[in-house]
């Protein structure tokens, strides 16, 4: 688990660094809600989804980049006695539409991958899967925006768990505001 973390942040490190001086930076803060009926939704509350994309290609009106959010939720009750919390980690590769005729909104589609640590008083739990995410952005100056953005995860199971839509579908919903840099 901590290899493909050490790789993942790695490779992130090596693309912002490559193309450190073209890109655009931007840092975001973001209040996660686990949305739907499944064993997240169901058991856990958002606290906080920090998050920062670097774009570095322009292929007018799309700009590529990649973005990395980390995430804590925290479970409603307690279980079996103990706290749990759920870290969530999600590098992405995304695209980003600016048009000039919505030129304070800009749409993105990302796709990346997530990986899950729950963490309780007797251990830790890993679960991974794809993501993909969407959502808009709405400028309020040069500078400072609003988002709203949609992650859907799904994640791979483990041979004792049922394969059900419950036990590994994960939807996100992120709102938030963001800074240009």
């Amino acid at each position: 688990m901590k290899q493909k973390i050490f790789w993942t942040l790695s490779l992130l490190i090596i693309t912002i660094t490559s193309h450190s001086q073209d890109s655009k930076i931007t840092a975001e803060l973001n209040y996660p809600i686990p949305i739907d009926n499944n064993f997240l939704g169901e058991n856990f509350n958002g606290i906080v989804d920090l998050g920062i994309k670097f774009r570095f290609i322009d292929l007018n009106p799309i700009k590529v980049g990649a973005s990395f959010n980390g995430g804590i939720l925290t479970r409603k009750t307690d279980f079996q006695g103990a706290n749990v919390s759920n870290y969530i980690l999600q590098p992405r590769i995304f695209g980003e539409l600016n048009l000039e005729s919505i030129e304070k909104i800009h749409p993105h589609l990302g796709l990346g991958y997530t990986i899950m640590v729950f963490d309780f008083a007797g251990g830790s739990d890993n679960q991974n899967g794809f993501n993909l995410n969407f959502g808009f952005t709405y400028d309020f100056s040069e500078k400072f925006f609003a988002q709203l953005q949609y992650d859907f995860v799904r994640l791979g199971v483990e041979d004792n768990v049922p394969n059900t839509k419950f036990n590994t579908n994960v939807n996100i919903l992120k709102i938030g505001i963001g800074y240009r840099l």
